[in-house]
């Protein structure tokens, strides 16, 4: 692995790191609060390499698990992954993983294939993986899970989005991708 790889990654963990700054909204219904961190994890697996993505969201909830208060409302130690948030900051590193291997197949990125790849993986995804642990957290159903998670669609349709149309610019801008995007390619 080279050095510039291992700076993009250790870029995108702290960005996901910053987002985390931004205070979380706390519904009365349910305890996983709303944040702007599965924005960061849209973002690495859209501009990182498969592994990049992964070894980067690995290492987030590594220093996350370490006591490092990064999560939205500053949150951190090995307690919040025992918590009911916990499956989907688990399954952080497998959609962030799987986003990327869908886009390096892509022949040609545009914002609405990027939107369509963001939103199965941030909602199909982390939900596989969040709903079940929540249930089991909260000691209710998964169906009643389900249904708590309804609320968090839109906002999770919103900032696949606004990710997509962001990495497409940041793609474009990017000059060592410049090139691959002209061909119709997305750099591997």
């Amino acid at each position: 692995m080279k050095i510039h790889d291992m700076m993009q990654m250790a870029f995108m963990t702290a960005v996901i790191g910053m987002l985390g700054l931004i205070p979380p909204i706390f519904l009365a219904f349910t305890p996983v609060p709303i944040t702007l961190q599965t924005a960061g994890l849209l973002l690495a697996g859209g501009l990182l390499k498969p592994k990049q993505a992964l070894i980067s969201l690995l290492l987030f909830l590594l220093i996350v698990a370490a006591g490092a208060p990064l999560l939205s409302g500053g949150r951190g130690g090995i307690g919040v992954f025992f918590g009911p948030s916990g499956g989907f900051l688990l399954a952080y590193p497998v959609a962030a993983f799987m986003i990327s291997l869908w886009l390096n197949r892509l022949k040609k990125v545009t914002a609405l294939r990027l939107f369509l790849i963001y939103a199965v993986c941030s909602i199909g995804i982390l939900y596989i993986g969040g709903i079940p642990f929540q249930a089991m957290m909260m000691h209710i159903k998964i169906t009643q899970a389900a249904l708590f998670s309804v609320i968090y669609l839109p906002g999770d349709l919103i900032k696949a989005g606004i990710c997509a149309v962001f990495t497409v610019k940041i793609i474009q801008a990017m000059s060592y991708r410049k090139r691959d995007l002209h061909r119709g390619r997305r750099a591997v």
